[in-house]
């Protein structure tokens, strides 16, 4: 039934951000005008940079993981460990309503490597962290921005977003030094102990599994590694977000980069659409409506050239995940095989309910 509703969601965001990003007929003139104004000569150095930024994405987000295996004991190889991660960030990105999330645990935990509760810890640090991350980035760019002619969502939004992470964050280390005591505080706070006990039962039972899996947070030298890997991580995520919107003559200052890539972020934690389709473009000119103005607009002077911006970022994101999820079952590694055993493995695993990964 979960399962259902999840995918039920996924299908109404997927229509909802069509919907809001579809452009009409004469938009769609001025796109393909806009797309075929690009010169490839002052196109390619860009996307040259861009894609060599992605390298650094992609090894940053893959290698940090080992920094929250190895309080757990487990290390994996350079070759093992970038292909596990990257057939997950390819899962993460297709599938819908979170479900890809589960795929490199599951790898793991098919492998007879690590518990139910150690996968889920290792995701449920790296979730929080990414989320404080990403949450200071939008924090920090709109506070800046702050003032009347700003969008009237853009502060509560900011506001939101680290509230939630920063208690998350706060939770997750009060439970690690005080399991039991720090579930029971936050479940009476929640009133579910009073109103659904069965529920509220089964959710402490599981939230104390999961605090057994954050070693990592425990183990100082792991989680400031962690840490580091992560900022040059988002880093040169939003730098690579910098260097295209330049391609595409967009006068995005990196301060609006670092919002938009944010705000993106933030935006998919959201029940995702299939392959963000919809939800990545809406939250792109989000965030470059808030700081380019009314120019990007529909009805701007730039709207066409910010549109195929967000196109484009989004389709060289899923052409790079896919592509590097295939070299990756290609290798000696990853197998069909293992997917379906840790599909199998992943029987016992509820869905974390957000990702704040693109």
């Amino acid at each position: 039934m979960k399962l259902f509703i999840n995918l039920l969601l996924s299908t109404v965001m997927l229509a909802l951000c069509l919907y809001l990003v579809w452009p009409a007929a004469p938009e769609r003139e001025q796109l393909r005008l806009a797309i075929d104004a690009l010169q490839w000569r002052e196109f390619a150095p860009d996307l040259a940079i861009y894609v060599a930024l992605m390298f650094v994405v992609h090894f940053a987000r893959a290698w940090r993981w080992n920094n929250l295996l190895a309080p757990l004991k487990i290390r994996l190889g350079a070759g093992p460990l970038l292909a596990i991660s990257s057939v997950g960030f390819l899962a993460i990105l297709a599938l819908p309503a979170r479900l890809g999330e589960f795929v490199r645990p599951g790898l793991l935990r098919g492998r007879g490597k690590i518990t139910t509760a150690e996968a889920l810890g290792t995701v449920a640090v790296e979730r929080v962290v990414d989320g404080m991350m990403v949450s200071l980035f939008v924090f920090g760019a709109f506070f800046a921005l702050r003032g009347p002619q700003a969008p009237g969502w853009m502060m509560p939004t900011a506001y939101v977003a680290l509230g939630i992470f920063s208690a998350a964050l706060i939770f997750l280390i009060l439970a690690l030094r005080n399991p039991q005591p720090t579930v029971t505080f936050f479940l009476k706070l929640s009133l579910l102990p009073r109103f659904a006990p069965k529920i509220a039962n089964v959710i402490e039972v599981k939230l104390l599994e999961l605090i057994r899996g954050c070693a990592a947070l425990a183990d100082v030298k792991q989680l400031v590694l962690f840490t580091s890997w992560s900022v040059l991580y988002w880093g040169a995520n939003g730098a690579a977000l910098w260097v295209l919107a330049g391609a595409f003559h967009l006068d995005l200052s990196l301060l609006g980069a670092f919002a938009t890539m944010g705000l993106v972020a933030v935006g998919i934690t959201l029940p995702n659409s299939p392959g963000l389709v919809g939800q990545f473009q809406v939250f792109t000119m989000m965030g470059l409506q808030v700081y380019l103005g009314a120019a990007v607009a529909k009805g701007g002077s730039q709207h066409s050239a910010a549109l195929a911006f967000a196109i484009a970022h989004h389709m060289t994101q899923v052409i790079w995940y896919t592509a590097m999820g295939i070299l990756a079952l290609a290798s000696p590694w990853v197998s069909f095989k293992d997917l379906k055993k840790a599909r199998h493995a992943n029987d016992a695993i509820q869905p974390l309910e957000a990702d704040p990964l693109p």
